[in-house]
């Protein structure tokens, strides 16, 4: 783990005439590339359980439907309806399963 120093100056250097002589500095610790490299690839795992919880035979029923109701939504063109109902369905089943995998994960 090495850590870089940066310099940070508060003054312009190329305004002369209004500094006071005095350049107000520290050094910080800065990361190296590779570190951030690292962190770029973290993946979140509640997006990955989501994803896996939707693959699920109960979830992909309630996706089914939406999907269904979404299209039918969409080919008319005045309607007041709206897949409200059939999204929380989905939503509530997939977190569900998601609730039953996603606390072993965390430490």
């Amino acid at each position: 783990m090495g850590f870089e120093k940066k310099m940070i100056q508060y003054d312009d250097p190329d305004d002369e005439g209004t500094s006071l002589g005095v350049t107000p500095a520290f050094y910080i610790g800065g990361r190296g590339e590779e570190e951030e490299e690292e962190e770029e690839d973290m993946v979140d795992p509640l997006e990955l359980i989501r994803a896996k919880c939707e693959e699920t035979e109960h979830c992909v029923h309630y996706k089914q439907l939406l999907e269904t109701c979404e299209s039918r939504v969409g080919s008319k063109s005045n309607t007041l309806e709206e897949c409200t109902e059939e999204l929380f369905d989905f939503l509530h089943a997939r977190d569900h399963c998601v609730s039953h995998k996603l606390f072993h994960k965390v430490k």
